[in-house]
């Protein structure tokens, strides 16, 4: 009879402790329903103090963990440019850090002297005017892992059913939500310094190797179709490139042109893309959008596969 009661006290812990699990998954979020929509953003512009690294994203927990050791009452962000899934580990660029303000309000001095005594660099988000966005819950350290393989997955379905352009991917950890958001306009404004940077390099490896491909196939590059060709090549590429971004501190916020092209990010093939009025957003476009940098650089035939979204219409920049 002693063997038999030990055996059923065994029993009920181990039920017990199945229930707990199972209780603790439920409550991190495990049957939340994701719900995806295109509208207005859940966040105003903000100025954050970032960290920016190249290499496997799975790296990002560390960025984190150093932004809540600075300062554990701010919202911590993640702005990722890459895609996981076509872009190896090692290329994956993303940004992680800590909201210092948002809206009106200025971050003080001291906040900006403490983050950047530990490497942390100061940049300005506007506000996005479009977004695809999700919400998830954050109640529990799982519940990070849930929203990373449920969120991501639906934000892809939506944006790939719809053909748009939204990118980056931008995860905001405020209370005990999780937003995702991904702008539809002006997406360069949300690329740090170092991100231009290696677009920039990209643009110009990019050039070269097209150049070394033009004099190896033997196209006369001074001839008059060539030259005719590079010159309206240029002109095109002023008009589609140019795209706004801030500069790291608001007193100082300037322009630079930056290209819509990235190959590393996602991109639909052959799609023409949706309007803001076929979505019907919850607010009307400013008309001021500028097409974006598509998040992971690249040129040609890549930016079909590699694209986190395809490259913007007119519709979609929010031009007249």
């Amino acid at each position: 009879m002693t063997d038999w009661v030990l055996l059923g006290l065994i029993a009920a812990l181990v039920v017990l402790l199945l229930l707990t699990v199972f209780g603790f998954v439920v409550y991190s979020g495990l049957f939340t329903e994701v719900v995806v929509s295109a509208g207005s953003p859940p966040v105003g512009n903000m100025t954050l103090a970032y960290k920016f690294r190249v290499g496997p994203y799975g790296e990002s927990g560390q960025l984190f963990t150093d932004g809540c050791s600075i300062s554990s009452k701010l919202c911590s962000i993640g702005v990722y440019y890459d895609n996981p899934h076509t872009v190896s580990p090692e290329k994956c660029r993303f940004a992680i850090g800590r909201i210092l303000s948002e809206g009106d309000a200025k971050p003080s001095e001291e906040q900006i002297k403490r983050f950047q005594k530990y490497g942390f660099k100061i940049f300005s988000f506007p506000a996005p005017s479009h977004v695809v966005m999700a919400t998830f819950p954050f109640t529990t350290p799982l519940s990070i892992h849930l929203a990373v393989n449920r969120v991501h997955p639906a934000l892809d379905t939506y944006i790939k059913e719809r053909k748009l352009c939204a990118h980056p991917r931008i995860e905001i950890y405020k209370q005990d939500r999780i937003y995702f958001v991904c702008p539809l306009a002006r997406q360069g404004d949300f690329y740090v310094p170092e991100m231009k940077e290696l677009e920039r390099k990209s643009r110009a490896a990019a050039a070269v190797a097209e150049d070394a491909q033009t004099d190896i196939t033997g196209v006369d590059t001074m001839s008059e179709t060539s030259s005719i060709s590079v010159e309206a090549t240029t002109d095109s590429r002023d008009t589609s490139v140019a795209t706004s971004i801030l500069l790291p501190l608001p007193g100082s916020r300037g322009r630079e042109e930056a290209d819509t092209r990235s190959e590393h990010s996602y991109s639909e093939s052959g799609a023409s893309g949706s309007s803001f009025e076929e979505l019907d957003l919850e607010a009307a476009g400013d008309g001021e959008g500028a097409p974006g940098l598509l998040p992971d650089a690249g040129y040609g035939s890549q930016e079909v596969t590699d694209k986190w979204t395809k490259e913007p219409t007119a519709a979609e920049r929010g031009e007249e």
